[in-house]
């Protein structure tokens, strides 16, 4: 039963994964291409005025794919693929939930878990490391960058496990309701100690040392040795709109995922809940059976 319901959910990840794509295919692109846009100019100054102040340009590094490759194959290959796992790990998950979290239907118990795959896994590290499109990000810092978001999502997940553990554990002598509001609580206030402690991604050694202390990597205007400016700063309107995207690509990601595995888990679980005598819907005794 088990390695039924986590193909399952691989295929529920798969389809959540496609039309994540589908969207961010039709939805995102057009920032990511205002960004690359925006480089290719940039690097273009850049390289005048090092051309002006008799410096050798520098060469950058060759194409390993096309930019139509990328925004097709490429994007869509990583997003099924992520879908996919994501799928497998919550469909783990769901397993060790059943039963475990009161009696809650199937389907909406997958409906709660994607809802909280999506805020911790996603959402709540976004706050603190929000995506960034192409043009933004030393390349210098890209190890930091990847250790401090992985801290970040680590820390958000197993917070959310304990708020949900503890909240669990109280609610019979303080009520369900006080019980979601004290594990909320606890919860908002650990994630935010851990954000205050991780450091910006503007206060890295190596954008301090070339650009001094800002709060963020986005690109600040380009100037010369006067201190004119040659190439505006990165548009404020294309970083919001590729991280609105983003979101809600994501969001696409977990809310098909918890959609279409309910009602697959259901299908395989109803016989087991009937053979143990369960009313269909209900998850008293599941994982037992399971």
């Amino acid at each position: 039963m088990e390695k039924r319901i986590i193909a399952r959910g691989l295929l529920a990840g798969a389809l959540a994964g496609l039309l994540a794509f589908v969207f961010a295919r039709v939805f995102a692109e057009s920032s990511i291409d205002k960004a690359i846009a925006y480089e290719n100019g940039r690097d273009a100054a850049r390289a005048a005025l090092d051309k002006a102040a008799g410096l050798s340009p520098d060469a950058g590094d060759p194409e390993l794919f096309t930019r139509t490759v990328q925004a097709n194959l490429g994007i869509g290959v990583g997003l099924i693929g992520f879908g996919a796992a994501m799928g497998a790990l919550f469909s783990v998950a769901y397993l060790l939930c059943l039963g475990r979290v009161g009696r809650i239907q199937p389907k909406p118990l997958a409906l709660l878990l994607a809802g909280a795959g999506f805020t911790g896994f996603y959402l709540v590290p976004f706050l603190k490391y929000p995506a960034n499109p192409p043009a933004i990000g030393h390349p210098d810092t890209v190890r930091a960058r990847g250790l401090l978001y992985l801290a970040m999502v680590g820390c958000s997940l197993a917070f959310l496990f304990a708020a949900v553990w503890v909240g669990r554990r109280i609610a019979a002598r303080v009520g369900n309701w006080n019980a979601t509001l004290v594990a909320g609580l606890g919860f908002a206030v650990a994630i935010g100690v851990v954000m205050a402690v991780l450091p910006s991604l503007g206060a890295l050694s190596a954008n301090v040392r070339e650009f001094g202390h800002h709060a963020t990597e986005t690109p600040l205007p380009l100037t010369d040795a006067e201190g004119a400016i040659v190439y505006p700063g990165f548009p404020a309107d294309v970083l919001f709109s590729f991280r609105l995207s983003s979101i809600a690509a994501q969001a696409v990601l977990w809310a098909t995922l918890g959609l279409a595995f309910g009602p697959m888990a259901e299908r395989l679980l109803r016989p087991v809940m009937q053979a143990s005598g369960e009313k269909p819907g209900t998850a008293g005794a599941m994982p037992a059976a399971v």
